[in-house]
């Protein structure tokens, strides 16, 4: 095996690195934004309605047992994509996104105090605006700890595209595996790992930026 770490391969490959880095991004972090988009509303009707809770609940975890792998495959059959499309990666990375988040949101909204909605709602909050002004900001710090974890794991389940075609980092993984070429494998390997921890952390960052009153209330119970 090819293992001439980290010269010559590393700087000849810099800009495939770079363009690989960026696809994996994209093909990782927009069905994550668009399944936090969807799993918000989905879980306010899980919190709101007990019977939309008992469907949703067990359907989300349902479909995270989908094997990755099969569902990638299963996409161009059900929407009739080409097989090397971005799309066959990104729709089941965002039903995984959603079936991670529905939960986290329906148990953050559920936990906001009951005495707390009340209290909106005899001031003269309406439902929309008491659920954005005092619901939703209450529920941040459940939601993002479970974005953290569909981020993470979206990172990773991406690098499952290039058995298909798709690009990104997995694919130099695919290719250092044809090519007997370690150093390639290694540093995509990396990346990916290197990248999942620095939005895990910048993700970790923003739920504490905006939510400065949980900074305060730690702070007092020290």
């Amino acid at each position: 095996m090819n293992v001439d770490w980290p010269w010559p391969w590393l700087p000849r490959n810099v800009d495939k690195i770079a363009e690989a880095t960026g696809e994996h991004l994209y093909l990782a972090l927009l069905p994550v934004l668009a399944g936090l988009l969807i799993s918000i509303p989905l879980g306010w009707a899980a919190s709101r309605w007990p019977a939309v809770r008992l469907v949703l609940v067990p359907l989300a975890g349902v479909l995270y047992t989908i094997p990755s792998l099969a569902l990638i495959t299963l996409v161009p059959l059900l929407l009739g994509t080409k097989i090397i499309d971005p799309l066959n990666v990104q729709v089941p990375l965002a039903i995984y996104t959603i079936a991670l988040l529905v939960r986290s949101v329906t148990d953050a909204l559920l936990a906001v105090p009951g005495e707390v909605t009340a209290a909106a709602t005899a001031i003269g909050y309406r439902p929309a605006k008491r659920f954005l002004s005092v619901e939703l900001p209450l529920a941040i710090p459940v939601i993002v700890a479970g974005l953290r974890v569909a981020a993470v794991s979206a990172m990773s389940l991406t690098a499952v595209g290039a058995l298909i075609g798709i690009g990104g980092l997995g694919g130099l993984i695919t290719e250092g595996f044809r090519r007997n070429n370690a150093v390639e494998m290694v540093v995509a390997i990396a990346l990916i790992l290197v990248i999942a921890l620095i939005i895990d952390a910048l993700l970790l960052l923003a739920g504490k930026v905006i939510t400065p009153w949980t900074r305060a209330r730690q702070g007092a119970t020290k």
